[in-house]
C-alpha cells in the first residue's frame, strides 16, 4: 500500500489494490477508509474522484485545520473481500469513518462490521432496500434506495409502455432487489405477474435462449437487471433475437453507467432505467461537474456513480465540519459517535442529485436513505459519444416500499 504526499500532482489510477492518501503527517488526522468495486476503468476512476476529491479539501486547508488521511481499497464485488477491508480498516487503520461499497452484496454485510465496531458507514452506490433496513444506527445512503427506484420504474412503465413485462435478473444483490420491487410494485401498481423471468449469473455471456422465449411470449418490455457489462450484453442478444424496439429495454440503475451505452452502442438507444443523476441535465452545478469529470477522466456524459462519489465527499465534508472532533489516542469511539451524529444532522443537502438529500438520527430507513428523488432517463443515442434525454423526475414518500 502506498502513500499519497501533497505535492500538487493528481496521481493515475493506482487504487486498483490499495492507496493511502495523507496530506501531511499530522497527529490530528481524520482517518476515512473506502472500500469499493474497482474491477472496471470506471469503477477504478469512480475511486479516484473520491481521492482527488478529498486531496482538494486537505489542499484547501483541511477540515478545520485537520487533514483527511484516506485509504482506498479495492472489494472487486467479493463480499468476503469486502468485509476483509472493512475490518482492516475499522481494526487496524482505525479509521473515523468507512466509505463502502459500490455493490449491493458487499454492502450489506459490512453494514454489520461497521454497526458492531461503531464505525459510520456513508454508502456511495448501493441501492439494495435491505441495507437501511438493517436497523444499524451507522449507517447512510448517498445514492437513492431501490425501493424508490421501483416504484417510478412501474407507475412509468404500466401507464406508458404496457404491463406484460419479461425480467431478466442478475444474481447480484442490487439487480436481485430491483427485479423483485420492480415485480412487486407491477402487481400492487397494476394488478400483473411477469410475462417471463430468468435468473442468470453475473459473468453469464449467452442470454440467447432467453431472448428466443421473451420474443414468443410477444411482451411489451423488457426489465433486465444486471451489472453494467452484462446488460450491455443482453441488451445486444435482445435485438439479435429479433425482438424489435417496440419492446422498451428497461433496465435497472446500473444502465446509468457509460460502459452500458458504450459496449451495448446501438441497442441502448431507448433503454430507459431510473437513476439518481442525468449527464443531460441543465442545471449549471450538472453542466460544470460534467465538465470536471471530462477534463479529469476523459468521460464525456458521466453517470450517476461518478455524481453520488461527488456528492458523497460533500456531504462527508460538511459533517466533519460540524462535528466535535478531538482526534487523539483515547477519542476514537467518541470521534466516530461525533461523526455519526454530524451526518444525521445534514438536512436539505442539495448537490447534483435531483432531489435534496436530508438525514436524521433514528435508525430506520426513513432517516438513512437520505435521496428520495428518481429521475428516469432514456438513451436517445449509444456508442462512445452517447447522449440521453431526461423524462421525469419523481420525488418518493419517505415511507414508500416499507
Amino acid at each position: 500500500m502506498s502513500k499519497l504526499k501533497n505535492t500538487g500532482t493528481v496521481l493515475g489510477l493506482a487504487a486498483v489494490m490499495g492507496v493511502t492518501l495523507s496530506t501531511f503527517a499530522l497527529a490530528a488526522d481524520i482517518r476515512i477508509g473506502i472500500t469499493m468495486r474497482m474491477i472496471s476503468e470506471n469503477g477504478q476512476k469512480y475511486g479516484q474522484m473520491v481521492m482527488d476529491e478529498f486531496d482538494m479539501i486537505n489542499k484547501a486547508g483541511g477540515i478545520n485545520g485537520n487533514m483527511i488521511k484516506a485509504t482506498l481499497m479495492n472489494d472487486e464485488c467479493k463480499s468476503d473481500k469486502g468485509v476483509a477491508n472493512a475490518v482492516k480498516l475499522v481494526a487496524q487503520e482505525k479509521v473515523h469513518l468507512l466509505i463502502g461499497s459500490s455493490c449491493s452484496s458487499v454492502t450489506l454485510p459490512i453494514v454489520d462490521v461497521t454497526s458492531k465496531a461503531g464505525v459510520p458507514q456513508l454508502v456511495p452506490h448501493s441501492t439494495n432496500d435491505k441495507i437501511t433496513k438493517k436497523g444499524s444506527a451507522w449507517v447512510f445512503r448517498v445514492p437513492v434506495s431501490g425501493r424508490y427506484y421501483a416504484g417510478v420504474n412501474a407507475k412509468y412503465v404500466g401507464e406508458n409502455i404496457g404491463k406484460k413485462i419479461a425480467y431478466l435478473c442478475a444474481a447480484d444483490a442490487a439487480s436481485q432487489n430491483d427485479c423483485e420491487a420492480m415485480q412487486a410494485q407491477m402487481k400492487s401498481q397494476h394488478g400483473v405477474e411477469p410475462a417471463y423471468t430468468a435468473q442468470v449469473q453475473e459473468k453469464e455471456v449467452d442470454f440467447r435462449t432467453h431472448m428466443q422465449k421473451i420474443k414468443t411470449a410477444n411482451v411489451d418490455g423488457i426489465m433486465i437487471a444486471a451489472l453494467a457489462e452484462t446488460m450491455a450484453r443482453a441488451l445486444i442478444q435482445s435485438y439479435e433475437a429479433g425482438i424489435p424496439a417496440s419492446v422498451r429495454r428497461i433496465g435497472s440503475s446500473s444502465a446509468s453507467n457509460s460502459p452500458v451505452p458504450k459496449i451495448a452502442g446501438d441497442a441502448a438507444k431507448g433503454v430507459f432505467f431510473a437513476a439518481a443523476y442525468a449527464a443531460a441535465d441543465t442545471r449549471p452545478i450538472a453542466r460544470m461537474f460534467n465538465e470536471i469529470v471530462k477534463s479529469r477522466y476523459g468521460i464525456n456524459s458521466p453517470d450517476h456513480d461518478f455524481s453520488q462519489a461527488y456528492d458523497l465527499v460533500r456531504i462527508a465534508e460538511i459533517a466533519l465540519g460540524n462535528a466535535d472532533l478531538k482526534l487523539d489516542s483515547a477519542s476514537l469511539a467518541a470521534d466516530r459517535t461525533a461523526i455519526r451524529d454530524a451526518i444525521a444532522g445534514v438536512k436539505g443537502y442539495e448537490g447534483l442529485a435531483s432531489g435534496r438529500s436530508s438525514f436524521c438520527a433514528e435508525a430506520t430507513p426513513q432517516c438513512r436513505d437520505g435521496s428520495r428523488t428518481a429521475v428516469l432517463i432514456a438513451y436517445t443515442k449509444g456508442g462512445e459519444n452517447y447522449k440521453t434525454e431526461v423524462l421525469a423526475r419523481v420525488t418518493m414518500p419517505i415511507d414508500f416500499g416499507l
